[in-house]
């Protein structure tokens, strides 16, 4: 389905030069002399790099339609990630490299949404805050308190984040999955 540029919504997803991308924002604008255009910030689906366009007003660009479906993380057997939709029980196998990063924060049975864009598999988008526990990291002494520095400790997934100096191994950590930031201890 074509869409001009007077169509454009910020979330919306078009092709640009054979890319899949998102709208992030726009601006029409009408200059006293000559004619009318849009500024826009287009992020690229594949890559996540947001890059500024201007187009004329009026161009046409073919829309794509994003799906988001919420499944199951069930197991990885080396090669697949396998997941399951709680409707149907329909499993899926996904190679490890469309997972990509995410798979470090994907535990067993744990929801996450799977991202297609016509029917293709885009992205993997595990929770936002995901509670992992902690397997190696170096003891916490007493005297070491919140306001202290950090150390490195590696998770059940095997993830390393930076944790407080007072955290033990054992302990379950919440996580923000968008940049591996320890939230809290639970």
């Amino acid at each position: 389905m074509a869409i001009s540029t007077a169509d454009f919504k910020n979330g919306m997803c078009i092709m640009n030069n054979g890319k899949m991308c998102t709208i992030v924002e726009f601006q029409h604008v009408k200059p006293g002399k000559g004619g009318a255009f849009v500024r826009t910030k287009l992020r690229d689906i594949k890559t996540g790099r947001v890059v500024d366009y201007t187009f004329n007003a009026g161009t046409k660009f073919d829309q794509v339609r994003l799906e988001t479906k919420k499944m199951q993380y069930l197991y990885n057997d080396g090669a697949d990630y396998y997941f399951m939709d709680n409707n149907t029980y329909e499993q899926i196998g996904i190679p490890a490299d469309v997972v990509g990063d995410n798979a470090k924060w994907l535990k067993e049975n744990d929801e996450a949404s799977l991202l297609y864009a016509d029917e293709e598999l885009i992205s993997i988008e595990p929770q936002m805050f995901v509670e992992l526990e902690i397997v190696q990291t170096d003891p916490g002494f007493k005297g070491d308190t919140v306001q202290g520095g950090t150390k490195p400790a590696t998770l059940e997934t095997g993830a390393v984040i930076q944790v407080p100096l007072y955290m033990n191994q054992g302990e379950i950590v919440q996580v923000d999955s968008r940049d591996g930031r320890f939230i809290k201890r639970v």
